[in-house]
Parts: structure tokens; C-alpha cells; sequence
């Protein structure tokens, strides 16, 4: 492949290297010029452009990244179609990520063309989750190196696959001495539960009975015969031995020890055997509490199919540290009810303006923003609580018309208030009132309306996490089926030209005049092409109604 400059009566047929604003059109990075192009740009004054042109043995970025593509491709695993260099996979249904690391480290060192990108092997995935993305870095690549790492792809087993959950029945004995309480038992049952169903499996009624080795080893061979296919024990006393009460209870049921302890920190403290060929697994104390813990990893393994011996809970020890830190996310106790989904780039702090100041005039006399749904919550308190399920901080409400009222539906919330009062003018007052109240240090904005109650927490998060400068992606916006919607998401660097703009419109405009920094991320429904501008639309949408 050929780089340089070129005069741009001679650039037709190269690669553009660079995006460049001819007249009123933006010509992409990436764009393979027309003559019509190279006219464009000799009218907009510009004599010279950087390309890339490619040689007899070069394959396009494109065509690269689609045949390396196909051969990552494991069971169960569904691509995208390749667009300036990149295809990314993602998981068919919810299950296990599995990778061969080896043979991934030996791909990527293969040349710095070529490059594949994974979650972390083990990862669980669900439907439509990325799981890897390939990526071509130049525009072209030189057609062996392709050959040699679809080679190293397709050598062995799959190099991506993933494993589903196979939805057994679990079964689960607690143990109860003379202090036990009751709600302790009862609160590992809900965080069982939930560990399991999480996984696509059912949790059995529970069997509880004292502490005592014949006891457990009978409630044991009831679970089994009920149908269990996992077996768990809690018991009230965390077991410090293989010859405690609950692993003798496993060997007394006719069962098998197969390890005791693990280098995953909470989770030490588990053993593991197996009962005519069923996973009998004895929990670790911090198993009665929803916070990570080793015993998931073992689930997840076991629920997939997969073998689980000796060896593999001692290679369980890097990456097992999974103590509480500032950078995780939080456990599910104190999270909201939604996954959070992605988190967006470390060092990125974004805001939120949620827009509620307008007339409403398409409902007057009501102000839409404060209708009630059938449960009886407003409108706006829906958005405003569907953005503070995100990860958006600070939270900041643009008041207007009936300011007072707008305040008063949203009490006790964690949000910061400001009032414009020039709100008549129009959106773009909001937007300039909003920009002016952000920290300094933010670095992007997403801008909410404050009629779209239908677009949840995880949608915002995912807007969020896409928003990376340094890739070039400081305008977000969501699409569905490929038409764009709301809420859009502005690097700092866009910040003053929001606050120019002027009338009754919003920013989108600008997105057109700077499309080399737009990536759009397209939804699974069409939440972010739904306001309510009538109290008939509002309750012909039941989505708008949950609770």
C-alpha cells in the first residue's frame, strides 16, 4: 500500500486518509474518491489530499476484516457486517464466553495490521452481547498476513465459542444450629436464588435441618431424588476441613470429595465433590450475601457443561481477588434494579441534562411532563429516575414553564436544578442554560428530553460507554432499524457550539457538521424514538406505565 499526498486531480480512485469538509459535504476518512469528489474539493479551495492506494498483493480493510472474521467464528456466535475495517461478534444466547488464549496472543502478534480484541475468557454473555471485535488498522493488509491469521484462526477447536446454560434444577440444603435466625436462612435462599436464576436455572424448594452429617446427607438424597442436577449446601457453620460436617454429609450420601478450597478471595472456603456424577458443592460463608463470589464461577462452569476438577479451581487464582474495589461496579444489593450495562471509558466523567422546561403546548392546558401513568408517577420523575439508574453524574434538571410544579414532582431526588428563564425562546435556551451548568471537568453530556420516559437506564449506560475520544467518538447517538433518536451524547470539545445555537431546535444539526466524530449505536426497540406529545399516546403505551 502506497501513503502520501497527492493533488486532488489525481486522487480519484484513493483512499481518503483524512475527513475533509468540501462545500457542504464531508467526505469521510476511509472513502474511496470519486471524480466528482475531487471536483468538490478543488472548488473548496483544497489542492492537496492525504491517501492510500493499494498494490497488486493488498487486500482492502474491509475484505480483511471479513475473512478473519469468518474464521473466529465458534458455535453460537453472530458478526456484523465489516465497516471501515471492523467486524465485531457478538453471542448468540446467554452462556459462558470460551477463547484460546494462546492462539489469540499468537494471532495478534502475528503483525500490527491485524488486531482481535475479547472479553475476558469465562465471561458470561447474553444474547446480542459483544464478545470480540476485529480490527484491521491500516486500509489495507497484506493478503498472507490475512491467509496466516485466518490460519492460526481455524487451527484446532474454535478460537470463540460460547457455551449455554443448560437451565438444570438446583437443589440446596441449610443448616441451622440453636442461634440460627430463621432470616438468615431465608436471606441465602433469595441470594441463591438469584445466583441461579441468573444462570437460566430453577431453584428447587429448599431442604433445611440441623447441623449433623446424617441429617444433611438424607436432605441430600431427597434434592437428588426431586430432580436436582447441582447440589449446594449452606451450612451454619462455614466448613474449615474435608471431614467437616457438610463434606462428610457429601461422602456419607454416597458422594465424592473432589477439592477443598479455592485462590478466589470471598469464596476460600469452598469444596467441591459430586454425588453419582452431580455437582455437590459445599458454599463458602460469603455465598449468604448477593456479592460476587467464587461459588459463581464454579456455577457458571457446571451450568455450562463443562468440567470442573481440581486443577481447574486452583487456575481460578488470577483474577480472583474479587474484594470490593473503588473501580467495580457495585454489587447487586445496592444496584439498581436494571443491569447497569457497560461502563463507559475509565476516566470518563459524564454528565446528564435532563430538558423539562418546555410548554407543553401539543398538551395544554396540561404540562405532559407532569401527567401520571397509571401507577401515579409523573412523567418527568420517570425519566429523571431512569437517568439516576445510570451511571450519569451530575444530574442536571433544566426547569422553565411551571418550574415550581416540575421541582415538586421530583422530591428528595439527587439532582442539581437550574432554571432558565428565557425558556419561551425555545430547546435551544434549555441547551445553552444546561451547558452552562456543567462541572468543569465533565467530559461529555448526554442531553435528555424530558418527554421520553420509555428509554431506560442500561440504553443510557451503553450510549455512555461507546463515548471515546481518542477513537474518535465524541457525539453518541441511538438509532433504531438505522433512524436516529434521542438522547444524544456531546464530547466537551462540542460544548461551546451547543451553546450557540439558537431557536426552537436542538443540537442535531451540528452532528451533520461534524459526522468524522459521530457513532451511532443502534437499540433493540424503539424507546429512543418515542416522546409523548398527547396524553392519548401516553396511554396508548404500556411501557410507559411500568413500574
Amino acid at each position: 500500500m502506497t501513503f502520501g499526498e497527492e493533488a486532488v486531480e489525481d486522487a480519484a480512485g484513493a483512499i481518503l486518509a483524512h475527513s475533509v469538509k468540501a462545500g457542504g459535504r464531508m467526505l469521510k476518512k476511509g472513502r474511496v474518491l470519486t471524480r466528482e469528489d475531487a471536483l468538490a474539493l478543488a472548488s473548496a479551495g483544497i489542492a492537496r489530499v492525504i491517501v492510500a492506494r493499494l498494490e497488486t498483493d493488498d487486500v482492502a480493510e474491509d475484505e480483511a476484516a471479513d475473512r478473519l472474521a469468518d474464521a473466529c467464528l465458534g458455535p453460537l456466535l453472530a458478526r456484523t457486517r465489516a465497516a471501515t475495517g471492523r467486524v465485531n461478534l457478538s453471542a448468540g444466547t446467554h452462556g459462558l464466553l470460551l477463547l484460546d488464549r494462546a492462539r489469540i496472543e499468537r494471532l495478534n502478534r502475528l503483525d500490527e495490521a491485524v488486531t482481535l480484541a475479547t472479553l475476558p475468557p469465562w465471561s458470561v454473555v447474553q444474547p446480542r452481547d459483544m464478545v470480540a471485535t476485529v480490527k484491521i488498522i491500516p486500509f489495507a493488509v497484506d493478503r498472507r498476513i490475512v491467509a496466516a491469521a485466518a490460519a492460526i484462526a481455524r487451527q484446532g477447536g474454535p478460537l470463540l465459542e460460547v457455551r449455554p446454560f443448560t437451565g438444570r434444577e438446583v437443589g440446596l440444603v441449610l443448616t441451622r444450629l440453636a442461634a440460627t435466625k430463621e432470616s438468615v436462612l431465608d436471606g441465602t435462599v433469595e441470594a441463591t436464588r438469584d445466583r441461579v436464576v441468573a444462570l437460566g436455572a430453577e431453584l428447587l424448594p429448599e431442604e433445611r435441618c440441623n447441623h449433623d452429617t446424617a441429617e444433611v446427607a438424607a436432605a441430600l438424597k431427597r434434592l437428588k431424588d426431586a430432580g436436582a442436577r447441582i447440589l449446594l449446601i449452606a451450612g451454619a457453620s462455614a466448613v474449615v476441613d474435608r471431614r467437616d460436617v457438610c463434606p462428610a454429609a457429601i461422602l456419607r450420601a454416597g458422594g465424592t470429595i473432589h477439592h477443598f478450597g479455592m485462590p478466589v478471595d470471598p469464596g476460600n472456603l469452598l469444596c467441591f465433590g459430586a454425588i453419582d456424577g452431580i455437582p455437590a458443592v459445599v458454599l463458602p460463608g460469603g455465598a449468604r450475601r448477593p456479592k460476587l463470589n467464587g461459588v459463581e464461577w464454579v456455577l457458571q462452569r457446571r451450568m455450562a457443561d463443562l468440567p470442573l476438577g481440581a486443577r481447574d479451581i486452583m487456575d481460578m487464582g488470577v483474577g480472583g481477588l474479587l474484594k470490593e474495589i473503588e473501580l467495580r461496579p457495585l454489587p447487586r444489593a445496592r444496584a439498581p434494579d436494571e443491569d447497569q450495562g457497560p461502563a463507559p471509558k475509565r476516566g470518563s466523567r459524564i454528565a446528564a441534562l435532563v430538558l423539562a422546561a418546555g410548554r407543553s403546548r401539543r398538551m395544554a392546558p396540561l404540562n405532559k411532563l407532569l401527567v401520571k401513568d397509571r401507577t401515579g408517577k409523573t412523567m418527568i420523575a420517570r425519566v429523571v429516575d431512569n437517568v439516576l439508574a445510570s451511571r450519569a453524574r451530575p444530574v442536571i434538571v433544566v426547569t422553565g414553564h411551571e418550574a415550581e410544579a416540575v421541582r415538586a414532582a421530583l422530591p428528595g431526588r439527587e439532582v442539581v436544578f437550574v432554571h432558565n428563564p428565557d425558556y419561551a425562546q425555545g430547546l435551544s435556551s434549555s441547551l445553552r442554560a444546561g451547558v452552562d451548568a456543567l462541572p468543569p471537568d465533565v467530559d461529555a453530556a448526554l442531553v435528555c428530553l424530558g418527554d421520553m420516559p420509555l428509554v431506560t437506564a442500561p440504553m443510557l449506560d451503553r450510549l455512555m460507554a461507546a463515548f471515546d475520544p481518542d477513537e474518535g467518538r465524541e457525539i453518541v447517538m441511538p438509532t433504531f432499524r438505522g433512524k436516529q433518536g434521542n438522547p444524544m451524547l456531546w464530547g466537551r470539545r462540542f460544548f461551546a457550539a451547543v451553546r450557540g445555537v439558537t431557536g426552537d431546535v436542538g443540537a442535531r444539526h451540528l452532528a451533520g457538521e461534524h459526522a468524522e466524530a459521530v457513532h451511532e449505536v443502534e437499540m433493540a426497540d424503539d424507546a429512543v424514538m418515542r416522546d409523548f406529545d398527547t396524553t392519548e399516546a401516553l396511554a396508548g403505551d404500556p411501557r410507559a406505565a411500568k413500574g
